[in-house]
């Protein structure tokens, strides 16, 4: 009975003994859980600010980028302002004017077959071709939201454009004074002659 008591004793005390290192080991792990969670919470509040910086950064360099583009799209004063665009207006409506004109006299003279009216209306149409290019080449450089451009390219762009419209208005004038002296030359008398240069505006 003793051998009994003593056995359930001991069995007893080594369960409890058995209960109180598994205590110990539990506890052990609750420590290294609570230094885990710890550490990852420290990770992840390093992470934040990290994040945080980044996003700052990067909607900064954003914010910057918004801003030169959208600088790009505005026009300045100076390009607004600069003489060239009303040059290049009032030489694309010179060689409209002209062209129509030199046209209209071109087959009143009678100096001119059908074939050579042909021809002429041809360089004409290509003439007014490049204007319109010019003319919306034009547009879009002076007109803030078309095109992103610096200044300088917009003042560039300009002086390009007016040289081709200064190039295409010589052109026609020069054009249109070859066939008025083949006109003038193939003219039958001096009355003709003279018809046709009240016709094409000579004195």
């Amino acid at each position: 009975m003793v051998m009994a008591i003593m056995s359930a004793y001991t069995t007893r005390s080594m369960a409890q003994a058995d209960e109180l290192q598994q205590l110990a080991l539990n506890i052990e792990k609750l420590t290294q859980f609570k230094a885990i969670l710890s550490d990852m919470k420290k990770g992840y509040a390093i992470y934040q600010q990290g994040y945080g910086l980044v996003s700052n950064i990067s909607k900064g360099n954003f914010d910057l980028h918004h801003v030169y583009l959208t600088g790009l799209m505005a026009v300045s004063p100076a390009v607004r302002n600069n003489p060239r665009v009303a040059q290049i207006i009032e030489q694309q409506s010179g060689l409209m004017n002209e062209y129509k004109r030199y046209a209209m006299c071109f087959r009143q003279s009678g100096s001119f077959a059908a074939g050579e009216l042909a021809y002429f209306e041809r360089v004409y149409g290509q003439l007014i071709h490049q204007s319109n290019i010019n003319a919306d080449q034009l547009a879009d450089v002076a007109t803030a939201g078309k095109l992103r451009m610096s200044d300088d390219d917009r003042l560039t762009a300009i002086e390009r454009i007016y040289s081709q419209s200064s190039d295409q208005l010589q052109f026609l004038r020069w054009f249109n004074r070859k066939a008025i002296l083949l006109s003038l030359g193939r003219s039958k008398d001096l009355q003709d002659t003279r018809m046709l240069k009240s016709l094409y505006g000579l004195k």
